[in-house]
C-alpha cells in the first residue's frame, strides 16, 4: 500500500501463517482480482512462526511504537530521547520496523521522522486452523 493509503487506515492486523497459507492467500487474492471482484485490503503483516512474531514485536518494540504514536517525534534522535534509549539501538529497531511496513519515515533534510500510520495493532493467532478457532490480542 502507498503511504497515503496507509494514512487512511486505522488498524494493522498481525498474523502467524505457514508459508503454504501465505501462498494460498496470495493465490486467492490474485484470482479474485482477475475475476474483477474486490479484495479485502486490510493491511496485514504475517509471520511464519510464533517465534518470529515474538522476536519482532517484543514489549520493548511495542513501547517504541506506542511512544512514536503518542509523542510524534520529529527525528530518530528525538525518538531516542522520548524513550530514553541509545540512538543506535532505536535506529536499528526503527529500520527493521520500516522494512516490515510497521512504520515509515518522512524525510526532512537530513532528519527522518518515524510515522506510525495505524491507531490499533491487532494480533490474531489461529490455534486450530481446521476448526477456525482463533484467539485475538491487541496490545
Amino acid at each position: 500500500m502507498e503511504r497515503e493509503q496507509l494514512r487512511a487506515e486505522s488498524t494493522l492486523v498481525v498474523t502467524v501463517k505457514s508459508s503454504g497459507e501465505l501462498h494460498d492467500d496470495v493465490t486467492d487474492g490474485v484470482e479474485t482480482l482477475e475475476r474483477g471482484d474486490a479484495v479485502d485490503s486490510t493491511p496485514t503483516l504475517s509471520f511464519t512462526s510464533y517465534d518470529d512474531l515474538m522476536e519482532t514485536l517484543t514489549p520493548r518494540v511495542l513501547e517504541l511504537i506506542k511512544a512514536i504514536r503518542r509523542a510524534e517525534p520529529a527525528s530518530i534522535n528525538e525518538t531516542a530521547r522520548v524513550v530514553d534509549r541509545d540512538v543506535k539501538n532505536v535506529y536499528e529497531e526503527l529500520s527493521q520496523l520500516a522494512q516490515l511496513g510497521i512504520i515509515f519515515f518522512e524525510e526532512n533534510g537530513q532528519s527522518k521522522r518515524p510515522i506510525v500510520w495505524f491507531d490499533e495493532l491487532v494480533i490474531t493467532l489461529a490455534f486450530d486452523s481446521e476448526t477456525g478457532d482463533r484467539a485475538t490480542a491487541a496490545p
